[in-house]
């Protein structure tokens, strides 16, 4: 066997180990890959997908079919009535943040179901100057999550009475929590539906698009949001976003993305559109490479002491693997090690650094051909207690678990581990 970059050679031996107690997995996830390549194909032909749809528009963006287009068919991969599809969202924080503000008004009340939201959302929600939620009067309460991390599915009739928006974060984040699965969102839009049937349900979908056969929007959410440069663009979406849901609620969202009363009428794609396109297009094979490469890293890392979650043989509902490392060398150590076997800057050393939006410093570990996207492998973590580290991404799967292995040398090389 080739060892082109000199693993210890019994590392290797507990990664095959790893592969065998994957089998299982695996087969699993191909299969779910299968249908979403499928169900993609379908959305192109039956939208009628031709070659002038990928050509850009300058200037307002009048009649940019190609634009119009390509929310038709994100809409209908996504189990959509309509969606929003711009390279001119910044980021998923972005996206959400113009949901947000699109559909709620002084007054309303939006309640997380999941605890609460991601980091970067704080300042969105509670932030005392620039113009947050709170400053325009709209008011915030939250569900905590189970002890255990799961969903509390009993204390959600009582929370959501009189929301505006019942809001679901899909994935971990910076916690050990496991992910929502589709079926969770269907639970949970169940209950709400019987206390508060106006209630708008939205879920932050990122890093969770295509992990599964169905979307939130396929088992009764309004409107779902996420980033193109994690799942849905495939790994070739230079930059971008969505939002997905009711047509109304589009329509909301699209007047605080441009002006009230044009809406999705205007803003031009400028060259975005091909690799948007060609980004969904890849979508379903890349989120598979990512999830048998998340797989792989929780068999792998459980067998080397540490512990992962989710486990590698658990239903999976996003391309997030945390592993639990136990100290600031060893996350350093580890993020190093995923660097090293990056395709980009992989001669750089990631250090700890003060970024925007988090109250600790972070490391990052993301040599990749698009900066910070997620669905090529990347790792990232606040240095804090329990020391753990949010692996993602992954374009091909032999790469991807090529990067593991470099992360378990590195932490190999520097005491961290022994074998």
């Amino acid at each position: 066997m080739s060892n082109y970059f000199n693993i210890d050679k019994r590392l290797l031996e507990l990664a095959d180990k790893a592969e065998e107690n994957c089998s299982e997995a695996f087969g699993r996830i191909e299969k779910t890959g299968r249908a979403n390549s499928e169900k993609v194909l379908k959305a192109f032909i039956d939208n009628r997908v031709g070659e002038m749809h990928l050509k850009g528009t300058t200037g307002y963006g009048y009649g940019d079919d190609g634009r119009d287009k390509l929310d038709s068919v994100f809409a209908q991969v996504l189990g959509a009535e309509d969606a929003l599809v711009r390279h001119t969202f910044v980021n998923g924080t972005h996206a959400i943040s113009t949901a947000l503000f699109g559909i709620l008004r002084p007054g309303d009340l939006m309640v997380s179901l999941t605890g609460t939201p991601y980091d970067t959302l704080n300042e969105v929600i509670f932030g005392e100057r620039g113009g947050s939620l709170t400053e325009f009067g709209v008011k915030y309460d939250q569900l905590d999550l189970l002890p255990d991390g799961r969903v509390n599915f009993e204390g959600i009739s009582e929370k959501v009475k009189g929301c505006k928006v019942a809001y679901i974060q899909r994935s971990r984040g910076y916690s050990l929590r496991p992910s929502i699965t589709v079926s969770e969102i269907g639970e949970m839009v169940d209950i709400i539906r019987l206390v508060n049937p106006e209630a708008i349900v939205m879920v932050d979908n990122c890093y969770g698009e295509l992990v599964e056969e169905k979307e939130p929007c396929d088992v009764g959410a309004d409107i779902i949001i996420g980033s193109l440069i994690k799942n849905l663009g495939g790994g070739i979406a230079e930059t971008g976003g969505y939002i997905a849901g009711r047509r109304d609620l589009i329509e909301l969202c699209s007047y605080r993305l441009t002006t009230v009363g044009t809406g999705k009428e205007v803003g031009c794609s400028l060259n975005q559109n091909r690799g948007m396109y060609l980004g969904l297009f890849n979508a379903p094979v890349a989120v598979k490479s990512a999830v048998k490469t998340a797989t792989f890293a929780s068999a792998f890392f459980s067998l080397l002491g540490f512990t992962a979650y989710p486990g590698y043989d658990e239903y999976r509902s996003d391309i997030i693997t945390a592993i639990q490392l136990g100290s600031r060398k060893a996350l350093i150590a580890f993020c190093e090690g995923i660097q090293s076997g990056s395709p980009v800057d992989s001669f750089v050393t990631p250090e700890p650094w003060d970024m925007p939006g988090y109250d600790s410093q972070v490391i990052m570990a993301a040599g990749a051909f698009t900066m910070g996207a997620s669905i090529e492998l990347s790792a990232d973590a606040p240095l804090r207690e329990p020391f753990a580290v949010w692996m993602q991404g992954g374009l091909t799967y032999d790469t991807g678990r090529m990067g593991i292995l470099l992360a378990a040398q590195r932490l190999l090389d520097k005491g961290v581990i022994s074998l």
